[in-house]
């Protein structure tokens, strides 16, 4: 098991301890859930009616061969795609969008097109418009059909989550308390939601507006937790864990403030890259710590549309390039 941990703009965010709510959201019923097993190679579902609005996340699960597009936790599309083949297989792990390049042409292969192209890493991982056979066939990216690369194209930006996982729950939510990982005080609420005030997600983010997109990453392996603004990390603590020694793999995207919670909202996908039975785990929040400057770090840079991942796999500073966030669990 490796992990590369690096950035170049993305998101993350930040919670706590104290009680949390937790409830699981499908956005398809059985009839269309069954109607996705059912897709044939070239097609997909769009129903982003389903969302209109909030963060979006991307799901591609390698049994199953298909993409699953969630927006502010809810299954908005689901489409056929075509993996990495035998010599040549996809990583699994967390990634973010690092550039997104509507005619792009491969360096790597003779210049072959890659419309729609979502970059996932530096040495050519990427979601794109191509040729699907119905099996796993590509060098490494996830080819879609070319109208769902243009839809997809639409709805994400740089720092949107991608999970390439064998085994991933749906959506979970979690409203939880906690805006930082201490022990909850009630005036953090207030300090926390004035700090969102007037900040929106980077998909409504202008061309004129230059927001720095901010992650977390905690590894249970290294005890480290580290806050990346754009390419820098702008801070570091020793990861307290209170009970077991693992954490899972989780991935937790900031919605935005819960007023009759008094706390913060959030969307969470768990996953595995085996074949195995997930379950949500709300207690995993509740049982992380950092130090004081760290909090404060959190807190000042939180905003809707952040992410936080947790990963049992560790974070070496070998494998950081600076210039992407990536979490890779196998190569």
């Amino acid at each position: 098991m490796t992990i590369i941990a690096a950035n170049r703009r993305k998101f993350l965010g930040a919670m706590l301890l104290a009680s949390a709510v937790i409830t699981g959201r499908r956005a398809f019923g059985d009839e269309k859930m069954a109607e996705i097993g059912r897709l044939k190679p070239g097609e997909y579902i769009w129903r982003p009616e389903l969302a209109l609005k909030g963060p979006v996340s991307v799901v591609v699960s390698l049994p199953q061969q298909r993409v699953h597009v969630y927006r502010n936790g809810i299954r908005i599309a689901a489409s056929t795609c075509s993996t990495g083949k035998p010599g040549h297989t996809t990583p699994t792990g967390v990634f973010v969008v690092l550039e997104k390049d509507r005619n792009h042409h491969s360096s790597l292969y003779d210049d072959a097109p890659m419309p729609n192209m979502n970059r996932l890493t530096w040495s050519g991982v990427a979601l794109h418009a191509g040729n699907l056979p119905g099996y796993p066939a590509s060098h490494g990216c996830v080819r879609l059909p070319a109208k769902f690369s243009e839809l997809l194209f639409g709805v994400t930006h740089i720092g949107t989550p991608v999970i390439i996982a064998g085994a991933h729950t749906d959506p979970w939510e979690l409203t939880h308390p906690g805006m930082v990982l201490s022990g909850y005080a009630e005036q953090e609420f207030e300090q926390v939601l004035s700090g969102l005030e007037g900040k929106k997600h980077p998909s409504d983010w202008t061309e004129a507006e230059n927001f720095p997109v901010t992650s977390v990453v905690a590894s249970s392996a290294d005890h480290v937790i580290e806050l990346i603004e754009n390419d820098h990390v702008v801070a570091k603590s020793v990861l307290g864990l209170e009970g077991a020694d693992k954490l899972g793999s989780h991935v937790f995207v900031l919605n935005g403030a819960d007023q009759n919670s008094r706390g913060m909202h959030w969307s969470a996908i768990t996953h595995h890259q085996e074949d195995a039975t997930l379950a949500p785990n709300q207690d995993v929040i509740q049982r992380l710590r950092a130090d004081p400057a760290f909090n404060a770090a959190m807190q000042a840079r939180m905003h809707p549309g952040m992410t936080m991942v947790l990963t049992d796999a560790p974070l070496s500073p070998d494998s950081r390039s600076g210039k992407d966030f990536v979490i890779v669990t196998t190569e």
